[in-house]
C-alpha cells in the first residue's frame, strides 16, 4: 500500500486574527514524492510516461554548452553511481566497519568520474512528472485527464534551469504505449535526473506570500500586538519577527505541489500574463528542490516526524527526488486558466 503523508494542522486559524485573508485562501495539493517503482499508470516523478507509441518523442534542437559542466554523464552512469552509493550506505548501516565499496564498485565509480564523451546534436527530453487528474486536481483542457512534464537537462542562455515542455492528453486514447523512449547521451547535471518517486497527494489551505499582500496588511502582520492572543510558546523563535511567523508557517507550503499560491523567497512578485491572451496565469506545478528547509519545519509531515530515521536508500532527507535547481531553488510552472494549451510560464523566484 502506498504511504500517506499528513501535514500537521496549523496551530491556529490565521483568518481569526486577520479576516482579510479569508477570501484569499486557496487549496494546494502537496504531492509528497517518495522513492518507489512507478508504472505508466501512476502519477509520479521521474517514472515512465503513458506516451503513445505513434507519437514522436520530443527533442531539444537548440545548442548545448559543453562548458556548462566540468564533466558530463549519461543517465545510466548516474543511476549506476546512485545504486553503488546506496549499496555502500546499506552496508555501513548494517556494519559500520564494512568497506565503503567493493572492488567492482570502486572501479565503476572511477570510470564514471571521468565522464562520458560530449554529444553535439538534438537532445531527447527527460520525463520529469506525470499527473493523473484522478489523483491530483490541476487545471487541464476539458478532454484531458493526464498531464506530463518533460525537460531538457541543460541550462540555456536565457534560463539558468532546465527548459520544460508540457503535454496534456486523454489517457483513454493511449492504446499502445511507447516502450523504451530515447534518453540523452549526456546531461549537464545529475541533479537534473529525477529519482523515480510516487506521489502521496494531500490537500492543504494556503494564503498569499506576504509580498502579494497589500502594504497595509503586511504592516499588520508585522505588528506583534496583533498576535498577543497566540500562545508565544507555539512559535517562540518568532517573537521578534511575527511576519516571519506568517511567512514560514501560515502562508505557502514548501515542496512539490499543484495549485495554491506562488512562493517568492528571493524576488518580488512579477506579473504573469499569458503570452497568448494576456490573462493572468495561475500556479500549476511547483518542482521543488526540497520538501522543507530550516525555515519551514512545521510543514514536515507527521509521518516523517514519527519516523525520523535515515531516508530510503538512494534518497536524501527532505530531497527524495534528488532534483536540485541551482542549490535549492524551486521551478514554478504557471498556466493560463482560460486555456492550459496556451504557452506556460516558468518562474524561479
Amino acid at each position: 500500500m502506498r504511504a500517506t503523508f499528513t501535514t500537521p494542522a496549523r496551530p491556529f486559524d490565521v483568518t481569526a486574527l486577520f479576516p482579510q485573508l479569508g477570501p484569499l485562501a486557496r487549496t494546494a495539493t502537496r504531492l509528497h514524492p517518495r522513492p518507489g517503482s512507478p508504472t505508466v499508470h501512476d502519477s509520479s516523478v521521474g517514472g515512465p510516461l503513458l506516451w503513445p507509441a505513434d507519437e514522436p518523442w520530443p527533442y531539444c534542437e537548440e545548442p548545448h554548452d559543453k562548458h556548462a559542466a566540468p564533466v558530463a554523464h549519461s543517465p545510466d552512469d548516474i543511476r549506476l553511481l546512485r545504486r553503488s552509493l546506496a549499496a555502500a550506505a546499506e552496508r555501513l548501516h548494517l556494519d559500520p566497519e564494512a568497506p565503503e565499496g567493493t572492488a567492482e564498485e570502486r572501479e565503476a565509480r572511477a570510470r564514471i568520474k571521468v565522464g562520458s564523451p560530449w554529444f553535439d546534436g538534438p537532445i531527447p527530453l527527460l520525463p520529469v512528472a506525470q499527473l493523473y487528474a484522478r489523483d491530483v486536481p490541476f487545471p487541464c483542457p476539458p478532454d484531458a485527464d493526464l498531464f506530463q512534464v518533460l525537460w531538457c537537462p541543460f541550462d540555456h542562455e536565457e534560463h539558468a534551469h532546465p527548459r520544460t515542455a508540457l503535454f496534456w492528453r486523454s489517457s483513454a486514447t493511449v492504446t499502445e504505449v511507447l516502450d523504451g523512449p530515447p534518453e540523452p547521451p549526456v546531461i549537464q547535471s545529475a541533479h537534473y535526473l529525477p529519482e523515480p518517486c510516487l506521489f502521496s497527494p494531500e490537500q492543504v489551505i494556503e494564503y498569499p506570500h506576504p509580498w502579494e499582500l497589500s502594504e497595509e496588511l503586511r504592516d499588520q502582520l508585522d505588528d506583534m500586538s496583533r498576535w498577543e492572543t497566540i500562545d508565544p510558546a507555539l512559535y517562540s523563535t518568532y517573537a521578534d519577527d511575527p511576519g516571519e511567523l506568517y511567512l514560514n508557517n501560515l502562508s505557502t507550503a514548501p515542496g512539490w505541489k499543484t495549485g495554491g499560491w506562488s512562493n517568492w523567497p528571493r524576488t518580488d512578485p512579477v506579473p504573469r500574463p499569458c503570452p497568448e491572451c494576456r490573462t493572468e496565469q495561475v500556479p500549476l506545478l511547483t518542482i521543488a528542490s526540497w520538501e522543507w528547509d530550516g525555515g519551514s519545519e512545521t510543514w514536515i509531515a507527521e509521518e516523517d516526524h514519527a519516523n525520523p530515521g535515515p531516508p530510503p536508500l538512494g534518497a536524501q532527507y527532505a530531497n527524495f527526488t534528488l532534483i536540485d535547481i541551482i542549490g535549492g531553488y524551486d521551478l514554478q510552472l504557471h498556466v493560463c486558466p482560460d486555456s492550459p494549451d496556451h504557452p506556460h510560464i516558468e518562474l524561479m523566484p
